[in-house]
């Protein structure tokens, strides 16, 4: 972009635009909630940045109806924001999920999405999503 090279700022963008960004693994501990009552699990997600770039990165995770990051059951989605990641540096952020008495049993779908950042977390480059199951029984 011609209007970088008049700054002489890199354009960084192509790296981080064309290819996934980022690599998301997951681990829950314990790896089940209870039905119809009150537990936690700490659901335990790294992400790692695969560019040659420095990125600003969040992570967001979403959860089903029946369960929560709060104990009250009101919270459904939660972002925490990692601050930059250098090439190939690896972050582990943690969230708390908890089950209350609205929670059936069954398998549950969460989302978790990695966002690469432009200057602040109000602009988006790319994000990458995965899906994780959660067990209640």
């Amino acid at each position: 972009m011609g209007l970088f090279s008049i700054f002489g700022k890199k354009d960084v963008t192509d790296d981080i635009t064309k290819s996934a960004p980022f690599r998301l693994t997951s681990e829950l501990v314990p790896y089940k909630l209870y039905a119809n009552k009150s537990s936690s699990a700490s659901l335990m997600v790294r992400v790692k940045n695969l560019t040659n770039e420095v990125v600003l990165t969040s992570v967001v995770a979403e959860v089903p109806a029946s369960i929560s990051f709060d104990q009250m059951g009101m919270n459904k989605q939660r972002e925490i924001r990692v601050g930059e990641l250098g090439p190939q540096e690896e972050k582990q952020v943690r969230f708390d999920v908890y089950s209350g008495f609205k929670s059936e049993k069954g398998e549950y779908t969460m989302t978790l999405t990695a966002i690469a950042h432009y200057r602040d977390y109000g602009h988006v480059l790319n994000a990458v999503k995965k899906r994780a199951t959660l067990n209640v029984v």
